[in-house]
């Protein structure tokens, strides 16, 4: 048996990636596969639509906001974000790679203020003295670091426009959606199949900067369009979909953060009981979707050799990033409790073996 640890693309539920497989072949008995008919068919839209009120529905999205499911990922939104938004400052806080390079796009559109980061301690913690200036456009926040293990999980309170890329860990718990002005990601982790990029965003913040925006590239072309203004990607909507049906069937946001805590707690007391490794995010900030921990210094010659074990023991994705190094267990939410269990049993055994 497989244990799917990948940091994303990812596990996707079984039953959505069985419908979905089915709507390859065939989509709802039309004769034509998703992947040949017309987005601009009623089947189709009746999909989009059905993806949009999962998300409201899940989420709780209140009235005027609005959903779009575009391409190009997060990293264009890097862009596209100061592009529609930053008229003359924004802020940012610097917590991983990705809030980096988001840093890095805003400065061609105006003044960056990085006003918090835990560069200089290799992204170990979530930083959280900082005052956020109120004289800025926006603050951009990234909730959860997929490389350092590290992640937010409140929702702050913001005297600016707060936005959030929420690519690896939306939908893991609920979400008070009234105190972001957007929210955005690649699917790719909780949601769906890498391809799509959900954006939620409060419709009054946009038309303010006066710079000219590209047709493409401005959001209320797409909100006019209603996702169509070029083709959408159309079966990783549909996937989306069906992984959103099953998160409803299970109970939703509330039963999903209780799944993912469970399974948090699991693998993070193996790594703090165990004598061979040792977690590298600061307690307090460490992410229940990104589990990242490696060899006590005692043990790190057999780094290669626990790889090795793992793998023979099912265990799939679980090295850690190439800038890091050491290991990541990625818990999202499709990953079963079983898995996780699989992989303590496992570590558990290779200490019984050298330590």
């Amino acid at each position: 048996m497989k244990h799917n640890f990948n940091a994303g693309p990812c596990i996707l539920p079984k039953i959505a990636l069985e419908n979905s497989a089915k709507a390859v072949l065939e989509l709802d008995n039309i004769g034509m596969s998703i992947l040949e008919i017309s987005h601009r068919t009623k089947e189709f839209e009746a999909i989009l639509e059905e993806t949009k009120s999962l998300w409201r529905e899940l989420l709780g999205i209140p009235e005027g906001y609005q959903i779009l499911f575009l391409g190009g990922g997060a990293s264009l939104q890097f862009c596209m974000i100061p592009f529609n938004l930053l008229e003359k400052k924004a802020a940012y806080l610097d917590t991983g790679v990705w809030a980096s390079k988001a840093i890095k796009e805003a400065k061609f559109f105006g003044e960056v203020n990085v006003i918090a980061s835990s560069k200089e301690k290799n992204y170990t913690f979530y930083p959280k003295d900082y005052t956020i200036p109120k004289d800025v456009d926006y603050l951009h926040i990234t909730t959860n670091n997929t490389i350092y293990g590290t992640e937010l999980k409140v929702d702050i309170n913001s005297p600016v426009n707060l936005i959030a890329d929420m690519s690896s860990d939306i939908m893991s718990r609920p979400v008070d959606v009234s105190k972001y002005a957007m929210i955005y990601g690649g699917a790719q982790k909780n949601v769906g199949p890498a391809g799509v990029t959900f954006i939620i965003v409060r419709e009054d913040i946009l038309g303010k900067v006066t710079r000219p925006i590209p047709t493409i590239l401005d959001y209320r072309n797409h909100i006019k369009e209603g996702s169509m203004l070029n083709t959408p990607p159309c079966f990783p909507i549909l996937v989306m979909k069906e992984t959103l049906k099953w998160l409803k069937s299970i109970g939703g946001l509330g039963e999903m953060q209780k799944i993912n805590e469970a399974k948090a707690k699991l693998l993070y007391d193996e790594i703090d009981r165990n004598s061979i490794f040792v977690g590298t995010a600061e307690k307090d900030s460490r992410s229940i979707m990104n589990i990242c921990f490696i060899m006590n210094e005692k043990y790190k010659h057999l780094e290669e050799e626990f790889m090795t074990f793992a793998k023979s023991k099912g265990m799939v994705g679980i090295k850690g990033h190439r800038s890091v190094g050491g290991f990541r267990a990625s818990t999202y939410n499709a990953l079963p409790k079983e898995s996780v269990q699989a992989l303590v049993d496992c570590m558990k055994e290779f200490e019984k073996m050298k330590a």
